[in-house]
């Protein structure tokens, strides 16, 4: 059978719609990671309207989760192989995680009063869990998935970096849709979050090249550290530009509240597409290439045309959810 298309931009088109379902899910997934973990500084009215405001996004948001990893196993099943080998603990933990988030959100609006905080505890703990291990699997996937102690410690550094990530920006999410006395409060959060975001991000981007020769030259050698300066340049002028945006005075119905929510967006995105470049064309840092690890052209050529009808669908549904919920979060009721 001929491929539909050509065999050697097959691997390549893959990893970019895989790489995109990622960005995607850490994205708006996070925000959702975020205010599930921002509902233990929070009483029980305010927490069920910081509930209220992820209720009809977070489900369709881990569809991308399982859209990238479903991408790795069927475009990349050597690939899929070794890093889930690696990561067999933390994977399972995060799926466990994942359980108990979306059983305790669906029960904790159901329960007796006298159940509804154990709920609210088990939504939280599966909020921190899955955002620990995700943040443990990146700090394990930069560093090649070496075993010393000293990767190992990393890995943890990395593990709270990205809780720090998801609590910005689930605190922006906040400040996007709730007003009044909390969503002042999340302007605090996200203040003090901001900068942890930063030096996570800058403790990854510096890691990263030191990880092997081959990164470091990519980033370092002329003329391309030239033509790579506007991504950290952009970064930190976002950084510094939102840390100035959080201590303006928020009015009763302020029109820029999207604003905060808007740059994690790009910030997070100047991240990946770092940490994207840094390792491409490796699927494996140093170790496997994603031509190696590619399907037979055959199989990618048939999997595309599902795979681009899909991810279309998806992304529409996300799109019209957030269009019809729209505004301000108001209480959620199952009555």
């Amino acid at each position: 059978m001929t491929p539909f298309f050509d065999p050697w931009w097959l691997p390549v088109i893959f990893a970019g719609l895989m790489g995109l379902s990622i960005l995607l899910y850490v994205i708006l997934d996070g925000y959702d990671l975020g205010v599930g973990m921002l509902t233990r500084l929070e009483k029980d009215e305010n927490r069920d309207l910081m509930v209220a405001s992820i209720g009809p996004f977070w489900d369709a948001n881990e569809t991308w989760l399982v859209l990238g990893i479903g991408l790795l196993l069927v475009a990349f099943p050597v690939a899929h192989g070794l890093i889930l080998t690696q990561l067999y603990l933390p994977v399972v933990l995060m799926l466990v995680a994942l359980i108990l988030r979306g059983v305790s959100f669906e029960f904790r609006a159901k329960a007796p009063p006298e159940h509804k905080q154990r709920w609210d505890n088990a939504f939280f703990a599966g909020s921190l869990l899955t955002a620990l291990c995700q943040g443990y699997m990146l700090g394990a996937y930069v560093l090649g998935f070496d075993q010393s102690l000293a990767s190992v410690l990393f890995c943890l550094l990395a593990a709270l970096g990205l809780v720090a990530g998801y609590l910005f920006v689930g605190a922006c999410w906040l400040i996007y849709k709730v007003e009044g006395d909390l969503q002042k409060r999340a302007v605090r959060w996200a203040e003090v979050t901001l900068w942890l975001t930063a030096l996570a991000m800058a403790i990854i981007s510096i890691a990263t090249p030191l990880l092997s020769e081959r990164i470091f030259e990519r980033w370092f050698r002329l003329p391309e550290i030239i033509a790579l300066l506007p991504i950290p340049i952009a970064a930190a002028t976002l950084f510094i530009g939102l840390a100035i945006f959080l201590r303006r005075p928020l009015r009763a119905r302020d029109e820029l509240s999207w604003v905060p929510l808007a740059t994690a967006g790009i910030l997070f995105a100047l991240g990946f597409v770092g940490i994207a470049y840094s390792f491409y064309p490796y699927l494996i840092a140093d170790r496997l290439d994603i031509w190696q690890a590619a399907a037979s052209p055959e199989s990618l050529s048939i999997i595309l045309i599902g795979a681009l009808f899909v991810l279309p669908v998806i992304l529409g549904y996300s799109i019209l959810s957030h269009w019809i919920f729209r505004g301000k979060a108001t209480h959620l009721s199952y009555e």
